[in-house]
């Protein structure tokens, strides 16, 4: 079996890190039984935030990161 290399350089959009980084603090935090269901109610969480009061946090941490 032949793995394929490639050197493409792959760029992480703005805010993902971010974005990422307060998932994992969270799963830490609560230490839930059930990692996956428990990241979709927090994206969940954050697209209702984000609908009801004009607040992205995707794009604040993305102003974070610069």
């Amino acid at each position: 079996m032949s793995i394929a290399y490639s050197n493409a350089n792959m760029r992480v959009p703005a805010g993902f890190r971010n974005l990422l980084e307060g998932l994992a603090r969270e799963v830490l935090r609560e230490q839930p039984t059930n990692v996956v269901a428990f990241a979709a109610q927090y994206f969940q969480k954050l697209l209702e935030q984000r609908e009801a009061g004009g607040i992205d946090p995707v794009a604040w941490g993305a102003m974070l990161e610069d």
